[in-house]
């Protein structure tokens, strides 16, 4: 009895010896080993694009414009039957202000007239329009 005890007890102690062994060598070289950093490329320079596929410096020169109108959002239309009220429009994609008829939108534009899902912008109040703003269609 007392041998198959002590039997026991020695491969209890061999077992731990082997799981401590092989636990602390796998943490070591699992940690001297590192992963490769990951390198992203750079987003690519529109300029050498262009150059690349054979624009000339003139025109890369020059950058593009924005349209006018792109630069309004009409959001919102108060409008009556003689063209007063006042229109809800985001300018430069900043937060739409309220306008009203004959008020400044932008530097040398203000508000012409609004209609019930369109407002018009002028140079000046009875100016030809310069740019017309149409809200989006409702989906029904």
């Amino acid at each position: 009895m007392v041998a198959g005890a002590t039997f026991a007890l020695w491969a209890l102690v061999a077992a731990s010896a082997v799981y401590w062994g092989l636990k602390f060598t796998s943490r070591g070289a699992g940690s001297s080993v590192s992963a490769p950093a990951a390198r992203f490329a750079p987003p690519p320079d529109p300029a050498v694009v262009a150059r690349l596929l054979g624009a000339s410096s003139a025109a890369a020169a020059v950058a593009p414009v924005a349209s006018l109108s792109s630069r309004f959002v009409l959001v919102g239309v108060v409008a009556s039957r003689s063209h007063n009220g006042a229109a809800l429009i985001a300018v430069d994609g900043r937060p739409a202000k309220p306008f009203r008829v004959g008020t400044a939108v932008d530097e040398g534009l203000l508000l012409q007239s609004v209609e019930s899902r369109r407002a018009t912008l002028a140079a000046s109040a009875g100016g030809q329009p310069v740019v017309t703003l149409e809200l989006p269609s409702v989906r029904r």
